[in-house]
């Protein structure tokens, strides 16, 4: 039986650092306005060259050292972003150029928002466990800053730049049991009567422009603390797992508040959450990623843990995953 594995895990900022005082100098807000709200304290900010392929390089470049294996090694490439590059072609493919992938590599996008990485992750998982690849490459990265509007204090300082990235390896097992280090399962939901909560005003299809991010705030919170809520529980339940068996919870960073609601609402401490909302805001598909590399590296997440990933996103998209680092 195929199963598959993390082994490497990267990520990467840009080194272009906003403060909440530098966004009071441009819209009516204050430090004081936006923690209390968000718990947001700073947010990282592409800069002229920079983009969602060079962010996303960089962390499958760190991802790959990780987990000590070359670009040739990968035969798939999943990028998942809501703000490509490009239109066309993939933004996977500039990845698998600048990394020197091999040319037997597949690669492509997935779009589904904040909840992008899991969904990412879910098709790797699906393809190797399935014989057609061995080796993955999954990665989540944004450049929001350039889809927000500067002038409305409500959106612009949710948001950030950043890149995640993990390498997947297919094993063989005797059994497909959660003891076992690997990608164990993974929900993923999606409800388009929802769409116009969370939503970009652009598209190449309807304006031909890139449009800027739109939100009906107090919504996407409620659906958020909910549908977040309800999947972590529906994925225990399914595997006769209690809160308590969990290690770590890595859920999306789009809010302090709204993880705190979620924590409180299924009862589990908030020390058991990993966070970086406080230094990187919401960089939608590239937080899960970030949160997993950052836990890594602080020596929070440990060889053998049990990790709960659970996000939602503009659709409304939301997810969860079980995995054993």
């Amino acid at each position: 039986m195929l199963t598959s594995r993390i082994i490497g895990f990267g990520s990467f900022l840009p080194p272009k650092i906003v403060t909440n005082d530098d966004l009071a100098k441009i819209v009516d807000t204050s430090d004081e306005w936006i923690f209390t709200r968000t718990g947001i304290r700073t947010r990282h900010i592409a800069s002229d060259g920079e983009s969602t392929s060079t962010l996303a390089i960089e962390a499958a470049k760190n991802a790959l050292k990780s987990a000590k294996m070359e670009a040739s090694d990968i035969d798939l490439i999943v990028l998942a972003t809501a703000t490509p590059d490009k239109t066309f072609p993939a933004t996977a493919s500039l990845i698998q150029k600048a990394i020197g992938g091999s040319k037997t590599c597949a690669a492509f996008d997935v779009g589904a928002a904040c909840s992008g990485f899991v969904y990412a992750l879910s098709c790797a998982d699906g393809m190797l466990k399935g014989g057609l690849a061995k080796t993955a490459l999954v990665v989540g990265s944004e450049t929001l800053s350039r889809v927000c509007d500067w002038t409305d204090r409500t959106t612009c300082v949710l948001f950030g730049d950043g890149a995640g990235a993990v390498v997947l390896k297919a094993f063989e097992e005797n059994e497909h049991s959660i003891k076992n280090k690997g990608i164990y399962e993974n929900l993923i939901r999606s409800d388009g009567n929802m769409f116009d909560l969370l939503v970009s005003t652009g598209g190449p299809s309807t304006s031909e422009l890139c449009g800027k991010i739109t939100m009906n705030g107090r919504e996407v919170y409620k659906h958020a603390v909910n549908n977040i809520s309800n999947i972590i529980l529906e994925l225990l339940a399914k595997n006769n797992l209690k809160t308590t068996d969990i290690d770590w919870y890595v859920p999306h960073q789009a809010n302090l508040r709204i993880i705190e609601s979620i924590a409180e609402k299924i009862d589990i401490p908030l020390d058991r959450f990993i966070l970086t909302i406080g230094e990187t805001a919401n960089i939608s598909s590239a937080s899960i990623p970030i949160a997993l590399d950052t836990g890594i590296k602080s020596g929070r997440i440990k060889s053998g843990d049990l990790i709960m990933m659970a996000t939602m996103g503009g659709g409304f998209t939301w997810s969860a995953g079980l995995v054993r680092i």
